[in-house]
């Protein structure tokens, strides 16, 4: 009840949200309107994951290697059923999470992974819970059609000034509403599209290395790493706004959800990072410099932080400066967030995919600093 502490018109709002942004970024699943429907009766059962990790598996006896086999599966029949006919896409470069176990995951790594995740919508009448699997599909960043150019270097060249120039309404927001409502609905779907997840997960690949502790902030149900991090990595620990997606992140070691624009400070103790890692996020923070210097308290001397940024955003949480700047603009203003927060100078980089055949796909960007 909690977690849908909301109107029936904000429900129906978020679903269609959630549908668009599936589509935009997957470019597979075409939104209809007995899709819509189906959807707001998922979302009006209440969806609550499992309380224990283990719960999130996949399941012994039922792998789906298609999404198409999993909706017309028993599992999900009552509310997908209708819909499985309209799915389409090239499922050639697809697996499970447990084609992983025991391989060399660096090589030949498919395209997709897709699992199933259990999520609680209420308990039958012997208070025994009652579950639908929902089948999610991460990229991996590998396998993909696309190519990936040396990181180009971009000149951080604003000259700021020694005490930070923002003003209050700087960081105004049109919805000014409480951010854990906002967020209170997991959305398990990205928020940038295919390239340019690949592109940052080989980025990570290559400038990250093996045995670090790692951070994630603004995290989410993805963090974008290489399939092999999780056995590479000694740590990988996220904070987020939805403890939900968090916990349907299968490459974290742990987690917290944290509101950082109510509490702008790390639960972590000093020097505890080899890494911090931000994706597309640091545009919803009004207080990013206090948390930045939280980013730096973690980090140990000359650890590093990692802020990737595209050009979307939800415009209503965003600040109002960041809506009022260009791509160049905002690495500018992380430079001088990151200058404000005690860090080394910073480095810009443009890490776009190059997409065959393609005229548009969102770009992405690189800023990254150590800690003194």
């Amino acid at each position: 009840n909690d977690l849908f502490n909301l109107t029936s018109g904000s429900l129906i709002q978020q679903c269609l949200e959630q549908q668009l942004e599936a589509y935009h970024t997957t470019k597979t699943i075409p939104l209809t309107t007995n899709m819509i429907s189906h959807s707001y009766s998922l979302i009006l059962l209440g969806v609550m994951f499992a309380p224990k990790r283990a719960a999130l598996s996949l399941p012994k006896n039922a792998i789906f290697r298609t999404r198409s086999q999993f909706i017309q599966s028993t599992a999900s029949a009552v509310f997908f059923s209708d819909i499985a006919r309209i799915v389409s896409g090239d499922q050639s470069s697809v697996a499970c999470a447990e084609d992983f176990v025991g391989k060399d995951v660096t090589r030949n790594t498919p395209r997709y992974v897709e699992s199933e995740v259990q999520m609680k919508y209420g308990n039958d009448a012997k208070g025994n819970p009652r579950t639908r699997g929902v089948l999610v599909r991460r990229f991996t960043g590998d396998s993909t059609p696309y190519s990936f150019p040396p990181p180009r270097p971009i000149s951080l060249v604003k000259e700021w000034p020694e005490t930070p120039p923002f003003s209050k309404k700087d960081f105004f927001r049109a919805d000014e509403g409480d951010d854990e409502n906002f967020y209170n609905l997991p959305r398990l779907v990205y928020h940038i599209d295919e390239p340019a997840v690949a592109s940052l997960t080989q980025y990570y690949r290559a400038n990250v290395s093996p045995g670090s502790n790692i951070l994630d902030i603004c995290s989410s149900w993805v963090s974008h790493y290489p399939v092999e991090f999780p056995k590479m990595m000694k740590r990988i620990s996220g904070t987020g706004m939805n403890a939900l997606e968090l916990l349907a992140n299968d490459q974290l070691t742990d987690y917290e959800a944290r509101n950082l624009n109510v509490n702008p400070t790390l639960p972590y103790d000093d020097n505890s990072f080899d890494v911090v890692t931000c994706v597309v996020s640091i545009d919803y923070l009004i207080h990013p410099i206090e948390v930045l210097k939280e980013v730096r308290r973690v980090l140990r001397p000359g650890g590093k932080v990692i802020i990737s940024q595209s050009n979307r955003c939800f415009p209503s949480k965003a600040i109002a400066m960041w809506l009022n700047m260009n791509d160049r603009q905002h690495l500018e203003l992380i430079n001088g967030y990151l200058k404000y927060a005690g860090f080394n100078p910073a480095k810009a980089f443009d890490i776009t995919a190059s997409v065959p055949g393609e005229t548009y796909y969102d770009p992405m960007f690189i800023v990254e600093a150590t800690a003194p």
